[in-house]
């Protein structure tokens, strides 16, 4: 039932009290934004938005994306109205330590957040991953009578979000993945920090989407809540494309001196100005107070309750029609891997030491990948345009593709598509990866090389601070790589990622541990991963046990596996320089210097280890050298006395010719700990 226009107005205008009043409170914040689109909340949420207070991760939810985050009291105050648990005190501490407001929405803080959202651009991005998420279950587990996955995705997003590139990378692709359950709502207000925006942003965004093959509806009131309502009905019509709904408003609605200005955007309208401004909008009631009708009609708990027992029953059906499919949905929306995945992994860990192969990491990682992907549906791989020197393809996961008609075909085996071409969009691929996970049902992991990490970087911030289970693929990550020279030589990239709190790094040395690193990864439900592979050929490590690769550093060598019976230093070394440290350890044993090799393929697993399994690994008392063809920066907290790196940009030349030129020899690791050893 389509909401009153006076009931309409006043809904929207608890919003705009809600969000200047807990700005005024905390002294902080933005609420130009919330007080614009606050009529575009009410079409939206009192008349159109799938969802349950009572259950906010209900599987067939619609999703809302608030991309402009910094108008997170919108988010908040319409929570709060609508009956999550998000109560008013929680408003009034508004950006305050440990409250659930914070200063932009995050995921797991907030209940009814779907995604952090603060970087412009990210939000939208997050949003077309959740459409393909939803697209891609639908076409895998709907059956006909039994759609049981149906629902939107909802964004609102300013012109910050449109400015920023990455939106132009996500954008492309769901027209070309003809997401039609995605509906972007662009808050056309014209205004950003450094005022008007005419100057500097002059695109016509209506014809920007309609190039990306975008449904659009262009300029409606974004202040006429059923205005708003029927363009949303509309964009819900679309049978093969996204829309993108342009609402026309005013930042700061309603407050006489600050709408339509910059004032408005990032910090309190004032006391003075916050009377006038309820003075304006016939708001008279104090701050922090909703009066019990408007409550009452923005509340959504019985509505929503409603509207997942209808879900519910229609699931009961299905599972009687379809169990095993009812039960794999089950499993894979709660995240949780096959029982057998354990099993899986160690025959796959087993199967790489028998075989014993010379062969670059990144191949070790696609043949790591076909065990997987055989044995987990729910990983949905990609590549930036990179994937014949990813790797990141397999015979279980064929390209994705999508026909004329938005239907997402099958190849030729039958098979639905489970590899995405991203094109060259790493950001874009990342932070849609973000999205994907967020929505759940899958596993995302793209690759590209290391050194593009730049690009992508915040989204895997994003993901490590939303505690997201994403994996990216990083290849040629080193001076290895060759004849391309510095611009794709990564140098300081594999210490920059793990200064990221909450991403694992992996830098495997062998098939062996290369598939570790892939189990872990898939087993770490709270946490992204990145792994940095190869593109060289790397010579199997022998080992006596694989047990301890998966606590991210272990001892490879003992002395004795030279003919040496004392310890007298530790050499630790990852990824391809591990054949270094071992072919040092001969050298140094023909003089009669006997050395540990230790490999740590993941410094951020093994920091998270006992202290008695570091001391273990890192006995007290013998001098360590580090050795990894990087920045020597992030080593020297272990208590190294040396790091054979590299702290330079690299060199065009043929691979050996740069290990040669920049001193990645065995000769030079054994004079290096020749010299550690005299110092000590």
């Amino acid at each position: 039932m389509a909401i009153t226009q006076p009931a309409a107005q006043q809904m929207a205008n608890a919003i705009r009290a809600l969000a200047m009043d807990a700005v005024q409170q905390a002294n902080s914040g933005h609420p130009g934004a919330p007080m614009g689109m606050a009529d575009m909340a009410v079409a939206l949420w009192g008349e159109h938005l799938q969802h349950n207070p009572k259950n906010p991760h209900w599987a067939n939810r619609d999703r809302f994306v608030l991309s402009n985050g910094h108008g997170s009291m919108l988010i908040y105050a319409l929570l709060h109205l609508t009956g999550y648990p998000l109560p008013i005190g929680e408003l009034k501490n508004f950006r305050q330590l440990h409250s659930k407001t914070a200063g932009h929405p995050e995921v797991g803080i907030t209940p009814g957040v779907e995604t952090t959202t603060g970087p412009l651009g990210q939000g939208i991005t997050n949003a077309v991953g959740m459409a393909l998420a939803e697209k891609l279950l639908a076409t895998e587990f709907n059956q006909p009578g039994h759609n049981i996955v149906d629902h939107h995705t909802y964004v609102f997003m300013g012109d910050g979000c449109l400015m920023e590139g990455i939106s132009h990378e996500a954008c492309a692709l769901a027209g070309a993945w003809k997401l039609n359950k995605l509906i972007a709502m662009y808050d056309d207000n014209g205004i950003s920090i450094d005022g008007q925006v005419a100057p500097w942003f002059i695109d016509n965004t209506p014809q920007r989407f309609a190039a990306y093959g975008w449904n659009v509806i262009d300029a409606v009131n974004g202040h006429d809540a059923a205005a708003v309502a029927k363009a949303i009905a509309d964009a819900k019509n679309s049978p093969d494309k996204p829309t993108l709904i342009v609402c026309k408003t005013a930042i700061g609605k309603g407050s006489p001196n600050r709408a339509n200005t910059s004032k408005a955007h990032g910090e309190p309208l004032g006391a003075e100005e916050i009377k006038l401004t309820r003075e304006a909008l016939g708001w008279a009631h104090a701050a922090f107070v909703i009066p019990k009708d408007v409550y009452a009609n923005w509340d959504a708990k019985q509505s929503g309750a409603a509207r997942e027992a209808e879900w519910n029953k229609a699931f009961a059906a299905y599972k009687a029609a379809h169990p095993s499919l009812a039960k794999e949905f089950v499993r894979r929306m709660k995240g949780e891997l096959p029982k057998n995945f354990a099993q899986t992994a160690v025959d796959a860990v087993i199967a790489a030491h028998t075989k014993a192969e010379t062969v670059a990491s990144r191949k070790a990682s696609q043949l790591a990948l076909e065990a997987f992907t055989a044995a987990l549906p729910e990983m949905l791989g990609g590549s930036a345009d990179l994937t014949g020197s990813n790797l990141t393809n397999t015979s279980s996961t064929p390209a994705l593709r999508i026909n004329l008609a938005g239907d997402v075909v099958k190849n030729d085996k039958g098979q639905l598509g489970r590899h995405i071409n991203y094109g060259v969009r790493e950001f874009g691929m990342a932070a849609i990866m973000n999205g994907v996970t967020l929505h759940g049902g899958f596993i995302p992991y793209g690759g590209t090389f290391l050194t593009f990490s730049d690009y992508s970087r915040n989204a895997i911030r994003m993901a490590a601070l939303m505690k997201q289970r994403v994996i990216h693929v990083f290849t040629h990550d080193s001076i290895g790589l060759g004849e391309d020279g510095p611009t794709h030589q990564s140098i300081e990239h594999a210490a920059s990622l793990r200064l990221i709190p909450g991403l694992d790094v992996w830098r495997p040395a062998d098939t062996a541990e290369t598939t570790v690193a892939w189990a872990v990864a898939l087993e770490n439900k709270d946490r992204p991963t990145a792994l940095l592979l190869s593109r060289q050929n790397l010579p199997y490590s022998p080992k006596s046990d694989l047990g301890e690769i998966s606590r991210g550093a272990y001892v490879l060598a003992e002395p004795s596996r030279v003919g040496m019976k004392k310890t007298k230093a530790v050499i630790i070394a990852t990824g391809s320089e591990v054949q270094l440290a071992l072919k040092a350890q001969e050298l140094l044993a023909a003089k009669n210097i006997g050395v540990r090799v230790v490999s740590m393929p993941s410094t951020t697993t093994f920091d998270r280890q006992t202290s008695s399994y570091k001391s273990e690994v890192l006995p007290a008392g013998l001098p360590r050298v580090a050795v990894e063809m990087g920045s020597t920066d992030g080593w020297w907290k272990y208590g190294v006395a040396a790091v054979v790196g590299i702290d330079t940009y690299g060199e065009s030349a043929p691979a050996p010719v740069l290990f040669k030129h920049f001193g990645f020899t065995a000769e030079n690791v054994a004079e290096t700990v020749q010299v550690a050893l005299q110092k000590k």
